[in-house]
């Protein structure tokens, strides 16, 4: 069992949760039952809750590969604590001042740090296929 990332996607959850509310409570707000309907906040709310979907499922899943492979506890905290921080960073960067150093920061820190993850644990996975130490 991948306890440790199991641990941070019960956190994750939370923070998933918090920006589905916040979609929820603009859209009721603006009266738009579909798309944005032209709020630049409702807009930045969906795609941080849509941002959130496309890379936590798929990096969470390849952490949780990497744990059950018997990697050290310290390498998944860090890689899990550093796609929570992505996280975090994400949606602060969606409701900054556009071109401001906190949308560069946030919103340029979580890119790097995504992409990071999603590159170093393919390779991880890879490697250990390839090399045949990927437990059965």
């Amino acid at each position: 069992m991948p306890s440790i990332t199991a641990g941070y996607l019960a956190i994750l959850a939370l923070l998933y949760a918090v920006l589905a509310l916040q979609v929820i409570r603009l859209r009721r707000s603006n009266q738009a039952a579909f798309n944005d309907g032209g709020n630049i906040a409702l807009r930045s709310a969906i795609r941080a809750h849509g941002n959130f979907m496309e890379y936590v499922p798929i990096i969470s899943l390849m952490v949780a590969m990497i744990e059950m492979a018997g990697t050290t506890p310290l390498r998944i905290h860090l890689l899990m604590g550093a796609l929570l921080l992505s996280r975090l960073l994400h949606p602060l960067g969606m409701y900054a001042v556009t071109n401001s150093r906190l949308f560069w920061i946030c919103r340029g820190g979580s890119i790097v740090v995504t992409i990071g993850l999603l590159v170093t644990c393919a390779v991880n996975i890879l490697s250990r296929v390839i090399a045949g130490t990927m437990p059965q």
